[in-house]
């Protein structure tokens, strides 16, 4: 019979044994040493110079002093003096100061941590997660970093998120306070699109690419084109803001055919053309002018055009176009002017056009 138990290694008290007390506390001893065994550290080759008595450590290896042989071995500090305690398979340690379990698997001294994670019906990081989101992280930063050559990787890192048909809806939300903020993906189709909201029930799509093509759509972008289909008669020497009565387009509704202008939706850069056809009155040799005016009173450089030479009725024009910023709420119209005789600008040939460009 053996004079120890098996797996703790306890002294057992022996038949007809004097001062049985000591070796019933040398097994206490070991007893309190391993039962829920929690270590200080494991990183530490020699003993530490002021013990406390009860402290405990795992030997790193290359053990010296006291703890030479000791290596992957738990050292306990009781009574005054090191006891070494032999690690069997199986056996788990708290580290302290790394807030880490332990497992011993009878060579060394392992996390319990997987190394893989398997058909997990949910997973909650930093909070709670459920049926609807059956993973939930609550964190302020996350890292995903390509596995280099070096490892044993490519150096690439791709992100992948599939949906199972066209029609089906695939993105990120993003969302402050709760409230859906804006959209990213594929939203009832394949093309890339961008919505915004403010209140998180009506959407705006800022972008829109078509995947079978590349082509990018601004379905909110403000842009018009303007014309008249009346003759705009313009005596000589006023500039005269020219009616433009119909779109062709107009988008945001930013042009108002009642009143010739257009007013900015939002600040930005914004470039505008214009078209001015002559149509005579009563001389030929009439002078046409043009311009593009912000807020009724500013000519806006590089916009001034004219026509000195010999005109031609319906086949004289001008062609005005330059880009400026704007701030929302200005306004931009058509002017045109004649010099030594009045004339007309011609109807359905006559327009103004503009869209925000950045």
């Amino acid at each position: 019979m053996s004079d120890n138990t098996t797996n703790l290694l306890l002294p057992y008290i022996l038949a007809a044994q004097a001062q049985k007390h000591v070796t019933h506390n040398e097994a206490l001893r070991i007893l309190d040493g391993l039962v829920q065994l929690s270590v200080l550290d494991r990183d530490l080759t020699a003993p530490p110079g002021t013990p406390a008595d009860g402290d405990r450590h795992i030997v790193a290896s290359g053990g010296t002093g006291d703890w030479t042989g000791w290596d992957l071995n738990v050292a306990l500090f009781t009574d005054g003096a090191w006891l070494r305690l032999p690690p069997r398979a199986g056996w788990r340690a708290w580290v302290e100061d790394e807030g880490l379990l332990l497992v011993y698997d009878g060579a060394s001294w392992i996390g319990t941590t997987p190394a893989n994670l398997q058909n997990l019906g949910l997973l909650g990081l930093g909070t709670t997660a459920d049926a609807a989101n059956p993973f939930s992280a609550k964190l302020n930063a996350a890292l995903w970093t390509a596995k280099t050559v070096a490892e044993g990787g490519t150096g690439d890192l791709f992100y992948t998120m599939n949906k199972e048909a066209a029609g089906d809806d695939l993105g990120l939300t993003l969302q402050s306070g709760f409230v859906t903020k804006a959209l990213v993906g594929l939203f009832g189709s394949d093309s890339f699109r961008l919505a915004v909201s403010a209140d998180g029930s009506t959407f705006f799509d800022g972008l829109i690419v078509d995947n079978a093509n590349g082509i990018v759509e601004q379905p909110q972008l403000p842009r018009f084109k303007a014309y008249t289909n009346y003759d705009n008669y313009v005596g000589v020497g006023a500039w005269t803001k020219i009616g433009l009565n119909n779109t062709d387009y107009n988008d945001q509704g930013c042009f108002d055919a009642g009143t010739g202008l257009f007013t900015a939706p939002v600040d930005g850069t914004y470039l505008f053309g214009a078209t001015l056809l002559y149509k005579i009155n009563a001389s030929a040799t009439a002078r046409m002018r043009g311009r593009l005016v912000l807020n009724g009173a500013t000519e806006i450089r590089g916009s001034f055009g004219e026509i000195s030479a010999t005109h031609v009725t319906l086949a004289t024009a001008i062609w005005l176009q330059t880009m400026v910023p704007l701030t929302a709420g200005d306004t931009m119209e058509l002017q045109g002017y004649f010099r030594v005789a009045d004339g007309y600008f011609a109807a359905d040939h006559t327009s103004f056009w503009g869209c925000k460009v950045g």
